[in-house]
């Protein structure tokens, strides 16, 4: 008999978190969390040249010393400037350097042209780094001493600040993967012994292959004024389900192998057209960092491809048409955020980002947030498809269940898998 996936609704999961209430601890309690973080982004560095500081290998990607600039831009910015007194500005120039895509704060460097910034000098940003620390120090001092309604919106933006330096330590990983993949001398960043984990856990054969779930109305997203959430992920609804079953595991290297061997990658009537196009265009016949079929390039070099392990670095396009070709379909964040609620679904967080079928749109009632931080998410919503859980590169305390991650169909140097789902009777 195949096991269900817990309740019909996900009531009795863990509450989803939302982003506008100030964090429930302490001013001290968040300045530690947030210096930890902070010098986790200097950790990540350790390893690294100069050289490879500024190393941009594609336009999507970016340097890891512009990682560390624009999010310390951010909490100047955002946190500093405005709410600290006598905080001094930030020179004009490194406001357009650093800037990402915030276009109500002003002009920003060309995306593609990172890569060319080799001044400022990493002793600079660094500097500045340490003196955002100190005044952050201070700001949270100043706050300790205010009426909470008065001391809300700073908090906000500290902690929107914090989980948005997370996403960038994620970031700075996967794009100096892609850096690295690019030189023939496949350099390693780290060993496989070394802390922090080169690749993701296996997949384990044990247990059954599908949990079945009796669909019907269900409420998904957050919920919980009390926590943290970014704001596409709200408000909480409610979604009409059918009958469905996920995938116990994600599918694996010795699985996605099978569908290369029966001509996944030249039978156009597995993919969408879009994707059959970039196929052709960019020579895809296998996952992005796979080499010979028997090798495939990490963190930790090149490194034998295992059966067993997830597949991983798999556009869209290449998920659709594996479940295409395995009789199943991808699942839809309700159905995915439905199932990991239920407590059954190995997998669900500190593997990989799973992308589900369900297009990057706005939940019913969505609103962006106030200023120039409601560009954090809002003018996204076109034209990407949302992955859920998180992955052996996501940082420690950034997964939830309502998480909704996004990138593009044709994206693939992301730590991203697939699970597979299909009706139910």
């Amino acid at each position: 008999m195949v096991p269900a996936i817990g309740p019909a609704s996900p009531s009795t999961a863990p509450s989803p978190p939302r982003r506008g209430a100030p964090p429930q601890e302490g001013t001290r309690a968040l300045l530690r969390r947030l210096l930890a973080v902070r010098q986790r982004g200097l950790d990540l560095i350790a390893p690294l040249s100069p050289e490879d500081l500024c190393l941009q290998g594609m336009p999507d990607a970016s340097p890891a010393k512009w990682h560390l600039g624009h999010t310390t831009w951010f909490f100047d910015t955002f946190a500093l400037s405005p709410h600290l007194a006598d905080w001094p500005p930030l020179d004009p120039r490194w406001r357009v350097l650093f800037n990402s895509y915030y276009e109500a704060v002003g002009a920003r460097h060309p995306r593609p042209q990172r890569g060319l910034l080799t001044r400022p000098p990493i002793d600079a940003v660094l500097a500045w780094r340490e003196r955002v620390d100190q005044g952050l120090e201070r700001l949270l001092a100043q706050l300790e001493s205010l009426p909470p309604e008065d001391a809300a919106r700073p908090l906000q933006l500290l902690e929107l600040g914090l989980q948005h330096e997370q996403q960038h330590q994620e970031l700075l990983l996967m794009d100096l993967l892609d850096g690295f993949s690019r030189n023939p001398l496949e350099p390693a960043y780290r060993n496989n012994g070394d802390e922090g984990p080169a690749d993701p856990p296996l997949v384990s054969a044990d247990g059954p292959r599908w949990l079945e779930h009796p669909g019907g109305l269900v409420e998904i997203g957050h919920g919980d004024p009390r926590a943290f959430a970014f704001d596409n992920e709200g408000p909480r609804h409610r979604v009409w389900l059918e009958p469905f079953a996920l995938a116990r595991q994600l599918v694996s290297n010795g699985e996605y192998a099978a569908f290369i061997a029966d001509g996944g990658y030249i039978r156009p009537e597995l993919w969408m057209s879009e994707g059959w196009g970039i196929l052709a265009e960019r020579g895809w016949s296998a996952p992005r960092y796979w080499r010979d079929g028997e090798w495939e390039f990490t963190l930790a070099g090149r490194q034998p491809l295992r059966p067993e392990a997830p597949v991983r670095h798999l556009s869209w396009f290449e998920a659709d048409a594996y479940a295409r070709w395995a009789g199943a379909r991808l699942p839809t964040e309700a159905e995915w955020e439905v199932g990991a609620g239920g407590g059954a679904m190995p997998g669900v967080f500190g593997s990989l980002w799973q992308w589900t079928g369900s297009p990057y749109r706005p939940y019913p009632g969505f609103l962006p947030a106030p200023g120039a931080v409601g560009e954090y998410n809002g003018k996204f919503m076109s034209s990407q498809f949302v992955l859920r859980g998180g992955a052996y590169l996501t940082p420690p305390g950034h997964q939830r269940l309502t998480y909704r991650n996004f990138f593009p169909p044709a994206s693939r140097w992301m730590a991203s898998g697939l699970r597979l789902a299909k009706d139910a009777p």
